[in-house]
């Protein structure tokens, strides 16, 4: 089946119940400009539906009217065939409706306790139940498989924890409706076991589940309806035993995908551009050296908490370290910082785009040029037209699609953010490029789009570092990988040794297994899998 050129489908609401939540003909505007428009769909109790769409294709502005925290510009809402506005989320949440949103959304001064309870707060007349709180926190903390602990502050979490308490904190009353936007965007693979098996049991429970999310493994393996957003539009509404992972990515980008990874390049023959030799990092990697060589990608793999990112902010001086020795285009760097090292050809694509790549309340053009702004202005003043070109050039090269230049960043889809935070780090002319968590959180037409970068980055001579969570990327990326395990690297792969069977062998063991013939011809299929 070619699913691009299939009819729109019709598919029935599953069974004949009454929906538990049902959108008719919902739109929204802001003035002038339509950003969603006709979403006509059902959500039935007991069913996980399943929104899948391209970044900007509306998914997230969907989640929003349907819990309250956006107001319609046009269609009606329906629970139980009732009629309902909602003037808030409050309101959502009083009618059983809750959003786990994309963003971490909690306070960071607070316990994870009293982020759970804020505003539902368990006590006497004014005095405040901490103990029971506390209590019924940890329940709920091993239900989602957090390790974090009732008294934990939040900001102290790793963004991992912080969201599942985010998502221990939707669980906290009964819900009708929940609704998950890219929950597993920041999760282990363990994490992830933990969170499906919640949804699946949410689904047993008679709850209508409508989830969202990138990672089409995941919307195969709990979806029983698929709809499909493009362009502010819906698509059609799929039975999701209907469609494989291939097909659902065509209909997200209205057109036929071949091949999700860019051919593997020659290997790379350079003498290596940078070189570390013992790099120890606090509460993070010890004794690590590592080296990459103009015309290559070199991935660094592992479990959530191996020490990946740690590993990484250690060298750029982000986080207490010691190295034996730092070389970087034939020179020894002795005091090592984000500036030193960018100076000297360096530079880091953050994992926490929102949190620490970019200003999210200001426009395109200062964070475009904020790492480089004595490219830009060679004066003392700022040069707004130099800028104006340089984001103009950028907005082109690397298909950051917005509708105007004068936006703030917090207005650009995920997948555009992270092509401007890319955009960014490019500013300063690298000769080596880390790249942590390169795809998290966006679609799969994007993804391809920064695999793209990526290899002609690599192929016009600069060198590449990327850390991935995702181990079809590392295969698919990738000309060697470093396996990280407990703060150590404990194998190096490659060639026809990337497969994922070897990353996730070395990841949990801290060894790697022979591999064989058969394995070997495997892993040539696994490199070019979409």
């Amino acid at each position: 089946m070619n699913a691009v050129l299939s009819p729109k489908p019709v598919a029935p609401s599953a069974g004949t119940a009454v929906a538990a939540l049902r959108a008719e003909e919902l739109g929204k505007a802001y003035g002038p400009i339509i950003v969603q428009s006709d979403i006509t769909l059902d959500i039935q109790a007991g069913e996980v539906h399943a929104i899948i769409g391209e970044n900007g294709a509306g998914k997230s502005t969907l989640m929003k009217l349907l819990s309250g925290h956006v107001a319609p510009s046009a269609g009606h809402l329906f629970m139980e065939e009732a009629p309902v506005e909602f003037r808030n989320a409050v309101e959502a949440e009083n009618a059983g409706i809750v959003l786990v949103h994309q963003e971490i959304l909690l306070a960071p001064d607070l316990t994870v306790a009293e982020n759970l309870f804020l505003g539902r707060e368990v006590g006497p007349g004014p005095m405040v139940d901490d103990r029971t709180m506390n209590r019924r926190t940890a329940e709920l903390l091993t239900r989602v498989g957090s390790t974090a602990r009732s008294r934990d502050r939040v900001g102290d979490l790793p963004l991992a924890q912080r969201q599942l308490v985010q998502i221990a904190r939707a669980l906290l009353d009964e819900r009708k409706v929940v609704i998950f936007d890219e929950p597993t965007a920041v999760l282990a693979n363990d994490e992830v076991a933990a969170l499906l098996d919640i949804v699946r049991s949410l689904r047993d429970h008679g709850v209508a589940v409508l989830y969202i999310s990138h990672r089409l493994d995941e919307v195969q393996a709990l979806a029983d309806r698929i709809t499909v957003l493009r362009d502010g539009r819906m698509i059609g509404t799929w039975p999701a035993a209907g469609l494989s992972q291939r097909e659902m990515a065509e209909l997200m980008v209205g057109r036929e995908l071949s091949v999700l990874y860019p051919h593997k390049r020659p290997a790379a023959a350079g003498a290596p551009v940078l070189s570390v030799t013992d790099l120890t990092v606090d509460h993070g990697a010890e004794k690590a050296s590592f080296s990459v060589s103009p015309g290559e990608v070199l991935g660094i793999g592992g479990m959530i908490g191996a020490g990946r990112t740690e590993l990484i902010e250690g060298l750029m001086g982000l986080r207490p370290s010691e190295v034996g020795s730092v070389v970087l285009n034939g020179k020894e760097i002795a005091n090592r910082s984000v500036r030193t090292l960018m100076d000297a050809g360096l530079v880091y694509l953050t994992e926490d785009r929102k949190g620490k790549g970019l200003l999210l309340e200001e426009k395109l053009g200062p964070n475009l040029t904020l790492q480089a702004l004595d490219a830009v202005n060679p004066g003392a003043f700022l040069d707004r037209r130099r800028e104006l070109s340089r984001l103009r050039k950028a907005v082109m090269d690397y298909d950051i699609r917005v509708r105007s230049l004068r936006l703030e960043v917090s207005k650009l889809s995920g997948g555009n953010q992270q092509k401007l935070l890319l955009a960014k780090v490019m500013m300063a002319a690298p000769s080596v490029v880390i790249i942590d968590e390169p795809t998290r959180g966006i679609d799969i037409g994007n993804k391809s789009q920064i695999y793209d970068f990526i290899d002609a980055m690599v192929r016009a001579g600069k060198a590449c570092i990327v850390i991935s969570s995702e181990m079809p990327e590392l295969v698919g990326l990738a000309d060697r990988v470093l396996v990280m395990r407990a703060g150590r690297i404990v194998a190096e792969l490659r060639g026809n040794d990337i497969n994922e069977e070897n990353i996730v062998y070395a990841a949990t063991t801290g060894g790697r297994e022979d591999v064989g013939e058969d394995e070997h011809d495997r892993s040539d299929s696994n490199n070019r899998a979409c």
